[in-house]
Protein backbone atom coordinates (compact mmCIF):
# COMPACT_ATOMS: atom_id res chain seq x y z
CA UNK A 1 0.00 0.00 0.00
CA UNK A 2 2.67 2.13 1.08
CA UNK A 3 4.24 1.35 -2.67
CA UNK A 4 1.06 2.98 -4.26
CA UNK A 5 0.94 5.61 -2.46
CA UNK A 6 4.30 6.66 -3.34
CA UNK A 7 3.12 6.11 -7.13
CA UNK A 8 0.53 8.18 -7.21
CA UNK A 9 1.56 10.69 -5.29
CA UNK A 10 5.05 11.17 -7.85
CA UNK A 11 2.50 10.80 -10.58
CA UNK A 12 0.84 14.58 -10.55
CA UNK A 13 4.41 15.97 -9.37
CA UNK A 14 5.29 14.75 -12.84
CA UNK A 15 2.01 16.40 -14.88
CA UNK A 16 2.45 19.17 -12.90
CA UNK A 17 6.32 19.91 -13.92
CA UNK A 18 4.81 19.06 -17.75
CA UNK A 19 2.48 21.68 -17.17
CA UNK A 20 4.55 23.84 -15.71
CA UNK A 21 7.04 23.17 -18.62
CA UNK A 22 4.39 24.02 -21.29
CA UNK A 23 3.61 26.68 -19.71
CA UNK A 24 7.26 28.08 -19.80
CA UNK A 25 7.36 27.54 -23.31
CA UNK A 26 4.30 29.34 -24.35
CA UNK A 27 5.55 32.22 -22.38
CA UNK A 28 8.76 31.87 -24.20
CA UNK A 29 7.58 32.14 -27.29
CA UNK A 30 4.90 35.01 -26.73
CA UNK A 31 8.42 36.55 -25.40
CA UNK A 32 9.93 35.94 -28.72
CA UNK A 33 7.51 37.32 -30.28
CA UNK A 34 6.84 40.25 -28.61
CA UNK A 35 10.79 41.11 -29.02
CA UNK A 36 10.13 40.23 -33.00
CA UNK A 37 7.69 42.80 -33.03
CA UNK A 38 9.26 45.82 -31.00
CA UNK A 39 11.91 45.11 -33.35
CA UNK A 40 10.08 45.39 -36.42
CA UNK A 41 8.37 48.93 -35.14
CA UNK A 42 12.34 50.03 -34.69
CA UNK A 43 12.83 49.29 -38.08
CA UNK A 44 10.08 50.84 -39.28
CA UNK A 45 10.47 54.34 -36.88
CA UNK A 46 14.18 54.18 -37.57
CA UNK A 47 13.53 53.95 -41.58
CA UNK A 48 10.78 56.88 -41.51
CA UNK A 49 13.69 59.28 -39.53
CA UNK A 50 16.03 58.04 -41.93
CA UNK A 51 13.72 59.06 -44.97
CA UNK A 52 13.18 62.12 -42.86
CA UNK A 53 16.29 63.31 -42.87
CA UNK A 54 17.09 62.58 -46.22
CA UNK A 55 14.25 64.18 -47.32
CA UNK A 56 15.14 67.73 -45.36
CA UNK A 57 18.82 67.14 -46.52
CA UNK A 58 16.89 67.13 -50.29
CA UNK A 59 15.05 70.18 -49.56
CA UNK A 60 18.36 72.02 -48.58
CA UNK A 61 20.19 71.06 -51.26
CA UNK A 62 16.92 71.91 -53.70
CA UNK A 63 16.73 75.88 -51.87
CA UNK A 64 21.09 76.03 -51.74
CA UNK A 65 20.54 75.53 -55.70
CA UNK A 66 17.77 77.51 -56.32
CA UNK A 67 20.06 80.34 -54.56
CA UNK A 68 23.06 79.57 -56.78
CA UNK A 69 20.75 80.06 -59.96
CA UNK A 70 18.99 82.86 -58.51
CA UNK A 71 22.28 84.45 -58.41
CA UNK A 72 23.81 83.33 -61.37
CA UNK A 73 20.62 85.47 -63.18
CA UNK A 74 21.37 88.39 -61.09
CA UNK A 75 25.36 88.22 -62.44
CA UNK A 76 24.12 87.79 -65.96
CA UNK A 77 21.22 90.56 -65.74
CA UNK A 78 24.45 92.44 -64.08
CA UNK A 79 26.42 91.87 -67.19
CA UNK A 80 23.28 92.45 -69.63
CA UNK A 81 23.31 96.16 -67.89
CA UNK A 82 27.25 96.81 -67.88
CA UNK A 83 28.38 95.58 -71.28
CA UNK A 84 29.80 98.12 -73.15
CA UNK A 85 29.31 98.59 -76.62
CA UNK A 86 30.91 96.56 -79.11
CA UNK A 87 34.27 98.12 -80.56
CA UNK A 88 35.65 96.19 -84.04
CA UNK A 89 39.15 98.37 -83.00
CA UNK A 90 39.42 96.34 -79.58
CA UNK A 91 41.18 93.33 -78.89
CA UNK A 92 38.07 91.07 -78.63
CA UNK A 93 39.70 89.11 -75.64
CA UNK A 94 40.70 92.03 -74.31
CA UNK A 95 37.29 93.27 -74.03
CA UNK A 96 35.85 89.95 -72.73
CA UNK A 97 38.44 90.23 -69.92
CA UNK A 98 37.02 94.10 -69.03
CA UNK A 99 33.32 93.45 -69.24
CA UNK A 100 34.02 90.50 -66.91
CA UNK A 101 36.25 92.45 -65.09
CA UNK A 102 32.91 94.60 -64.66
CA UNK A 103 30.55 91.68 -63.92
CA UNK A 104 33.17 90.86 -61.08
CA UNK A 105 33.48 94.14 -59.37
CA UNK A 106 29.83 95.08 -59.64
CA UNK A 107 29.38 91.60 -57.48
CA UNK A 108 32.15 92.85 -54.71
CA UNK A 109 29.91 95.80 -54.97
CA UNK A 110 27.01 93.71 -54.04
CA UNK A 111 28.86 91.90 -50.96
CA UNK A 112 29.04 95.30 -50.06
CA UNK A 113 26.27 95.86 -50.04
CA UNK A 114 25.03 92.83 -48.06
CA UNK A 115 27.48 93.67 -45.28
CA UNK A 116 29.93 90.68 -46.41
CA UNK A 117 33.51 92.97 -46.35
CA UNK A 118 35.65 89.95 -45.61
CA UNK A 119 34.11 88.50 -48.62
CA UNK A 120 34.14 91.67 -50.98
CA UNK A 121 38.19 91.98 -49.79
CA UNK A 122 38.89 88.43 -50.74
CA UNK A 123 37.03 89.04 -54.56
CA UNK A 124 38.82 91.81 -54.92
CA UNK A 125 42.19 90.33 -54.00
CA UNK A 126 41.42 87.75 -56.40
CA UNK A 127 40.59 90.26 -59.07
CA UNK A 128 44.30 91.75 -58.20
CA UNK A 129 46.16 88.64 -58.61
CA UNK A 130 44.37 87.73 -61.60
CA UNK A 131 45.39 90.64 -63.32
CA UNK A 132 48.97 90.20 -62.95
CA UNK A 133 48.94 86.82 -64.69
CA UNK A 134 50.56 86.09 -68.25
CA UNK A 135 46.72 85.51 -69.51
CA UNK A 136 45.72 89.31 -68.98
CA UNK A 137 45.46 90.86 -72.39
CA UNK A 138 44.18 94.72 -70.73
CA UNK A 139 46.22 96.93 -72.01
CA UNK A 140 49.08 97.24 -69.98
CA UNK A 141 48.35 101.45 -68.79
CA UNK A 142 44.67 100.13 -67.79
CA UNK A 143 45.98 97.47 -65.64
CA UNK A 144 48.40 99.33 -63.87
CA UNK A 145 45.40 101.71 -63.12
CA UNK A 146 43.27 98.95 -62.35
CA UNK A 147 45.34 97.61 -59.91
CA UNK A 148 46.19 100.87 -57.81
CA UNK A 149 42.73 101.51 -57.77
CA UNK A 150 42.07 97.53 -56.27
CA UNK A 151 44.78 97.95 -53.65
CA UNK A 152 43.14 101.32 -52.57
CA UNK A 153 39.73 99.17 -51.94
CA UNK A 154 41.40 96.73 -50.46
CA UNK A 155 43.36 98.97 -47.88
CA UNK A 156 40.38 101.16 -47.70
CA UNK A 157 38.11 97.78 -46.33
CA UNK A 158 40.95 96.43 -44.27
CA UNK A 159 40.89 99.48 -42.29
CA UNK A 160 36.91 99.81 -42.32
CA UNK A 161 36.21 96.44 -40.97
CA UNK A 162 38.51 96.52 -38.13
CA UNK A 163 36.11 99.21 -36.63
CA UNK A 164 32.29 99.32 -35.74
CA UNK A 165 30.09 99.95 -38.95
CA UNK A 166 27.97 103.06 -39.05
CA UNK A 167 24.99 100.46 -39.08
CA UNK A 168 26.36 99.58 -35.67
CA UNK A 169 27.16 103.09 -34.40
CA UNK A 170 23.37 103.93 -35.41
CA UNK A 171 22.10 101.27 -33.25
CA UNK A 172 24.26 102.18 -30.55
CA UNK A 173 22.87 105.82 -30.24
CA UNK A 174 19.08 104.51 -30.95
CA UNK A 175 19.77 102.22 -27.77
CA UNK A 176 21.34 105.03 -25.41
CA UNK A 177 18.40 107.62 -26.40
CA UNK A 178 15.35 104.95 -25.28
CA UNK A 179 17.42 104.23 -22.16
CA UNK A 180 17.63 108.00 -21.72
CA UNK A 181 13.68 107.77 -22.36
CA UNK A 182 13.20 104.67 -20.01
CA UNK A 183 15.05 106.97 -17.02
CA UNK A 184 13.84 110.37 -17.87
CA UNK A 185 9.83 108.56 -17.89
CA UNK A 186 11.04 107.37 -14.04
CA UNK A 187 12.78 109.93 -12.60
CA UNK A 188 10.44 112.54 -13.54
CA UNK A 189 7.39 112.03 -12.13
CA UNK A 190 4.84 115.31 -11.65
CA UNK A 191 5.74 116.92 -8.68
CA UNK A 192 3.65 117.35 -5.73
CA UNK A 193 1.91 120.38 -7.34
CA UNK A 194 1.79 118.95 -9.92
CA UNK A 195 -0.67 116.43 -9.03
CA UNK A 196 -2.45 117.99 -5.99
CA UNK A 197 -3.93 120.73 -8.10
CA UNK A 198 -6.41 119.60 -10.52
CA UNK A 199 -7.13 116.68 -12.96
CA UNK A 200 -5.58 118.41 -15.92
CA UNK A 201 -2.14 117.85 -14.77
CA UNK A 202 -2.39 113.68 -14.46
CA UNK A 203 -3.48 113.80 -17.71
CA UNK A 204 -0.90 116.12 -19.45
CA UNK A 205 1.54 113.41 -17.15
CA UNK A 206 -0.25 110.19 -18.52
CA UNK A 207 -0.19 112.30 -22.14
CA UNK A 208 3.81 112.95 -21.96
CA UNK A 209 4.06 109.30 -20.53
CA UNK A 210 2.46 108.11 -23.68
CA UNK A 211 4.33 109.97 -25.79
CA UNK A 212 7.52 108.70 -24.75
CA UNK A 213 5.99 104.78 -24.83
CA UNK A 214 5.45 105.71 -28.72
CA UNK A 215 9.05 107.52 -29.49
CA UNK A 216 10.65 104.58 -27.53
CA UNK A 217 8.20 102.38 -29.77
CA UNK A 218 9.18 104.27 -32.76
CA UNK A 219 12.65 103.48 -32.13
CA UNK A 220 12.73 100.06 -31.92
CA UNK A 221 11.14 100.09 -35.27
CA UNK A 222 14.47 102.34 -36.69
CA UNK A 223 16.57 99.56 -35.15
CA UNK A 224 15.16 97.09 -36.62
CA UNK A 225 15.34 99.11 -40.12
CA UNK A 226 18.81 99.52 -39.51
CA UNK A 227 19.36 95.69 -38.87
CA UNK A 228 18.21 94.83 -42.37
CA UNK A 229 20.17 97.91 -43.82
CA UNK A 230 17.21 99.93 -44.79
CA UNK A 231 18.31 103.04 -44.86
CA UNK A 232 14.65 105.33 -46.36
CA UNK A 233 12.91 103.24 -43.57
CA UNK A 234 15.32 104.10 -40.73
CA UNK A 235 15.99 108.11 -41.68
CA UNK A 236 11.84 107.95 -41.76
CA UNK A 237 11.34 106.67 -38.36
CA UNK A 238 14.24 109.02 -37.01
CA UNK A 239 12.24 111.63 -38.39
CA UNK A 240 8.87 110.14 -36.83
CA UNK A 241 10.79 110.07 -32.98
CA UNK A 242 11.65 113.47 -33.75
CA UNK A 243 8.25 114.67 -34.37
CA UNK A 244 6.86 113.09 -31.41
CA UNK A 245 9.51 114.54 -29.17
CA UNK A 246 8.73 117.81 -30.21
CA UNK A 247 5.77 118.18 -28.98
CA UNK A 248 7.28 117.61 -25.37
CA UNK A 249 9.85 120.51 -25.49
CA UNK A 250 7.74 123.31 -24.58
CA UNK A 251 6.68 120.95 -21.37
CA UNK A 252 9.86 119.64 -20.27
CA UNK A 253 12.62 122.83 -21.22
CA UNK A 254 10.09 125.31 -19.41
CA UNK A 255 10.32 123.74 -15.29
CA UNK A 256 14.21 123.30 -16.16
CA UNK A 257 15.07 126.56 -17.72
CA UNK A 258 17.83 127.52 -15.65
CA UNK A 259 19.56 124.05 -15.54
CA UNK A 260 18.97 123.58 -19.14
CA UNK A 261 20.47 127.02 -20.08
CA UNK A 262 23.23 126.35 -18.14
CA UNK A 263 24.20 122.57 -19.71
CA UNK A 264 23.34 124.81 -22.80
CA UNK A 265 26.30 127.42 -22.07
CA UNK A 266 28.51 124.72 -21.11
CA UNK A 267 28.64 122.41 -24.24
CA UNK A 268 27.45 124.58 -26.94
CA UNK A 269 31.06 124.46 -28.20
CA UNK A 270 31.49 120.75 -28.10
CA UNK A 271 28.08 120.40 -29.38
CA UNK A 272 29.13 122.85 -32.64
CA UNK A 273 32.48 120.83 -32.72
CA UNK A 274 30.41 117.51 -32.95
CA UNK A 275 27.65 118.46 -35.18
CA UNK A 276 27.48 115.72 -37.72
CA UNK A 277 29.23 112.93 -35.38
CA UNK A 278 27.28 110.25 -34.09
CA UNK A 279 27.27 110.16 -29.99
CA UNK A 280 27.37 106.30 -28.96
CA UNK A 281 29.85 106.79 -25.65
CA UNK A 282 27.29 109.06 -23.49
CA UNK A 283 23.35 109.29 -23.31
CA UNK A 284 21.69 112.74 -23.70
CA UNK A 285 20.85 114.88 -20.66
CA UNK A 286 17.35 116.24 -21.83
CA UNK A 287 14.85 115.88 -24.34
CA UNK A 288 16.17 118.82 -26.19
CA UNK A 289 19.89 116.93 -26.54
CA UNK A 290 17.95 113.69 -27.73
CA UNK A 291 16.49 115.72 -30.60
CA UNK A 292 19.92 116.93 -31.39
CA UNK A 293 20.64 113.39 -31.69
CA UNK A 294 18.49 112.13 -34.25
CA UNK A 295 19.44 115.14 -35.89
CA UNK A 296 22.79 114.20 -36.29
CA UNK A 297 21.61 110.32 -36.19
CA UNK A 298 19.47 111.41 -39.75
CA UNK A 299 22.73 113.50 -41.07
CA UNK A 300 24.75 110.66 -40.87
CA UNK A 301 22.77 108.06 -42.16
CA UNK A 302 24.81 105.13 -43.55
CA UNK A 303 25.39 105.72 -46.98
CA UNK A 304 27.10 102.82 -49.80
CA UNK A 305 30.68 103.72 -50.33
CA UNK A 306 31.15 102.94 -54.14
CA UNK A 307 34.42 100.79 -54.89
CA UNK A 308 37.18 103.22 -56.53
CA UNK A 309 37.89 100.60 -59.19
CA UNK A 310 33.91 100.48 -60.08
CA UNK A 311 34.18 104.15 -60.38
CA UNK A 312 36.87 103.22 -63.22
CA UNK A 313 35.41 100.84 -65.00
CA UNK A 314 31.93 102.42 -65.26
CA UNK A 315 31.95 103.66 -68.97
CA UNK A 316 31.06 107.52 -69.60
CA UNK A 317 27.89 108.38 -70.57
CA UNK A 318 26.53 109.56 -73.50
Amino acid sequence: MSMNSESLSQEPSAIQQRRQANMFLVRLQWLMILLLIAALLWLYISQQRFEHNVNERLQSNEQVVSRLNEMDDRIFAMSQQTLPAPRTAASSQAQNQLDLLRIQIQAADRLLADNNESAAIELLRGLHWQLSQSSNEIAPALTVVIKQSLAKDIERLQARSSQPSPWQLQNIAIQNIQEFLHSYEREHPANGSDLTQNLDNNMSLTRRQLMIHEVIMTLNLATQASNMREKEQLVGYLRQARKQLQTLVPQTSTPQTTSTNNKTSQTANTTTANKDKVQTKSSPNDITEVIDWLDRLITNAPKPTPLLTKQILDKPKR
